[in-house]
Parts: structure tokens; sequence; C-alpha cells
């Protein structure tokens, strides 16, 4: 199911934004620990998935990147394998980003997972606001992100993330046109 989704511009633009390839010193990108003490380099990569590090490792710019585009597979990879019907490409994008942040087991526990594979995109929108906890504490940086999910979740955009829906807001990525069968005597 959603073999053909991927992650978009328009989410990995929110998981960068909040991720922000952090602790530049020079050309390279130097590991931190997060808010919830975990460690971490580039664009939110942790020692949880991919290519592994240590708290003296520093990296270019490139190899952030490409750590991204190998943890998105990875990612993309676990929310199709979860959600058990079809998804528009904004709410995929919205999901990967949330299971990036929070991993796959909590999106599998999650009510959010539930409403998402019951249908209640409306119920499943509202879920996201739940975690925003890190290291036990409310951050006020995960209750952005979760709310520009749900926005995102809801095709509406946030283009400066904030979490609040922009005044003129647009759909954050455009719907695909559908295909209309022509009658056959309009094929001439």
């Amino acid at each position: 199911m959603n073999e053909d989704l991927s992650l978009t511009p328009a989410g990995a633009n929110l998981i960068k934004h909040f991720e922000s390839c952090m602790q530049k010193k020079g050309e390279h990108y130097c590991a931190y620990r997060c808010p919830a003490n975990v460690l971490t380099i580039g664009w939110g990569h942790t020692q949880h998935h991919g290519k592994k590090f240590d708290e003296a490792s520093r990296w270019t710019r490139a190899q952030c990147d490409e750590a991204f585009l190998e943890d998105m597979a990875g990612f993309e990879k676990a929310v199709r394998r979860l959600v058990t019907i079809e998804l528009e490409p904004w709410q995929f994008d919205a999901l990967v980003s949330f299971t990036y942040n929070c991993g796959e087991g909590n999106l599998r526990k999650s009510t959010l997972l539930k409403k998402v594979n019951a249908g209640d995109f409306e119920g499943a929108a509202l879920e996201f606001h739940k975690w925003n906890k890190g290291g036990g504490k409310k951050l006020d940086g995960l209750v952005r992100r979760r709310a520009s999910e749900a926005l995102l979740f809801q095709n509406i955009t946030d283009a400066n993330y904030d979490g609040k829906a922009d005044p003129t807001s647009k759909p954050a990525i455009e719907p695909m046109p559908q295909a209309v069968d022509e009658p056959e005597d309009a094929k001439l």
C-alpha cells in the first residue's frame, strides 16, 4: 500500500526546518545532544538508524544530506508498512516526519496510526499534538513541529513552520489531477 509515495520536497523541508543541521564549525557539522539527550548529527541523524558516529564526529554538508536521504528511505518504508489505507502525499509526508522524530515503534502503538488506518483523518490530525515531549518535558519546538505536521497532514500551508495556518493558505502540495474517462466519441 502507498508504494508509489515518497517524501515530497514539502515534507523534506518541514523535517529539515525542525532538525536544522546544527552545530556547524567551519565547513563541518559536529555531533550534539538534542533536548532529549540523544546524540545527533546533521539533519537529526541518530545512532538508532544508518551510519554510526560518535561525539567527536564531524561531517560535511554532503554527508549530512546523504544520511538524510538514507534515513528517509527507511522511514518511508516504515510508514508504508504500518499504514493499511491509501494516503495522499501530504499525509504520507506528515507521517514520515512524525515517525522520523518519534520512532517507528511509537507510530506503531499510537492512536494516531489507529485513526489513520480507520480513515479518521480529522481525528488523526488532532493526535499529532499529543507528542510534544522530549526527555519527559514539553518542548516548544515539538509543540510547533507537531502543529506543523498536523497542518501538513491536512494539506494546509505553514510556510514559516510556526504551527499556524498561513493567512492566505493554499494546499501545501497540489493534488494530482484525476484522470477522467472521455466518452468514445471525444477521442477522435
